[in-house]
């Protein structure tokens, strides 16, 4: 007698189980990528938290200091820089999707899928690049409106998630080093100013902050990172502490720790924020910075991210001659001040001097015609990128599951 066989249920694409789930109106929109993360750029513009109002070392040099002979003994050396981390992400609109609102109207708001990727590299004494860590997401944005019957806006979507994951070809898909994580919503209540696909992109961007500094703070646990061994993380170390570690004392103090021997090397950076003695904007101190010079080190402290203060500078890796803008070839480093001594007097000089002649050193071999970025990129730093950008879905396979 035969056996009864029931055939498994049919796998649907995530666009239409957010449709089915949130009672929307797919309109099967037109699937394309929001972001070229090969694109040089310079943030223009002012930002009055960020601006150079102290020194953050402990001399006080008025002009460049020149880094070349400090570089050169270092070279055959075993650099203090081991690790190196960078975080990316690819972010797509999958789908425009009508929601009711008020009961009156249909408002139509972008469905934001990305792809987040968080990668570790370390270098051995004989200066070969190893794999240390890897995490790869993928993450869903929607609009607050998708939850229509206003309750528990994390009970909710944190179901729809469950509903993605076990109906959809999406855990076929990612293979043994991706997960789904979550679905975040994103505010729907300025519709006059708002552009919705940027605040979809920043959950998925605030989701790749949060990875990074897990993968930080599992190699601190691990005992990686120390006075021997500086981990160099691709950007800016801007994190916004979260409400729940600025409630609790220890893990903000945990938080800032973590950060002791970590350098955050920025491609593009601001260049209005660096202030003459009369308190004006000078982006051509920055500009002119001699071939393997550093300016001297600013210390700030930005309100949004509470009592946190950091040391910054700029050093020069590349000529200018060679580079197609005047901030071409110039890095900007920060390094969270953790200890009382450096709140209150900032870095010790020799040690950015010798950090800063360490990174001059990381500026060969470049990618040439590979990346347009090429000037400002540190090689190992560059290396990890690739290293996580190679473990990426195709686009085509990507989208292919909305």
């Amino acid at each position: 007698m035969a056996e009864n066989f029931t055939m498994p249920p049919k796998r649907k694409r995530i666009t239409e189980i957010i449709e089915a789930a949130t009672g929307g109106k797919s309109y099967k929109a037109h699937k394309y990528s929001l972001d070229d993360p090969n694109r040089p750029s310079v943030e223009y513009g002012e930002n009055d938290t960020l601006q150079w109002k102290e020194y953050g070392e402990t001399k006080q040099p008025k002009t460049y200091i020149s880094l070349a002979k400090q570089g050169k003994s270092l070279a055959n050396g075993i650099s203090l820089i081991s690790y190196f981390l960078d975080g990316s992400r690819h972010v797509y609109k999958v789908d425009d999707m009508g929601f009711e609102k008020s009961g009156k109207r249909s408002v139509i708001y972008p469905i934001v899928a990305g792809q987040i990727g968080v990668g570790c590299c370390y270098r051995d004494e004989e200066r070969r690049m190893h794999r240390q860590d890897f995490c790869g997401e993928v993450s869903i944005a929607v609009p607050d409106i998708a939850n229509a019957d206003g309750g528990d806006a994390n009970g909710y979507f944190q179901g729809l998630a469950k509903k993605i994951k076990s109906g959809s070809t999406l855990a076929l898909r990612l293979g043994s080093e991706w997960e789904f994580s979550r679905v975040f919503h994103y505010s729907t209540a300025d519709e006059q100013h708002a552009k919705f696909e940027d605040l979809g992109t920043a959950k998925i961007q605030d989701r790749m902050y949060v990875l990074e500094q897990e993968m930080v703070a599992k190699l601190v646990a691990g005992g990686r990172l120390n006075q021997d061994s500086y981990l160099i993380k691709d950007g800016s170390l801007e994190y916004n502490p979260t409400k729940e570690m600025r409630n609790d004392p220890i893990k903000y103090k945990r938080f800032k720790n973590n950060y002791d021997f970590v350098l955050g090397v920025s491609k593009g950076f601001n260049p209005t924020i660096c202030k003459d003695t009369n308190g004006k904007s000078n982006p051509g101190f920055i500009a002119n910075l001699p071939l393997y010079s550093r300016t001297p080190v600013a210390k700030y402290t930005n309100d949004m991210l509470g009592d946190i203060a950091f040391a910054v500078w700029y050093v020069r890796i590349h000529d200018q001659a060679h580079t197609r803008s005047p901030f071409d070839g110039i890095i900007k480093i920060e390094k969270i001040l953790v200890t009382d001594d450096e709140v209150a007097s900032g870095m010790d000089s020799d040690l950015v001097d010798l950090l800063s002649a360490y990174l001059i050193n990381e500026r060969n071999p470049v990618c040439y015609g590979a990346d347009l970025r090429w000037a400002n990129h540190i090689y190992p730093v560059y290396l990890t990128e690739r290293f996580v950008k190679s473990h990426y879905i195709s686009e085509e396979s990507f989208l292919h599951m909305f």
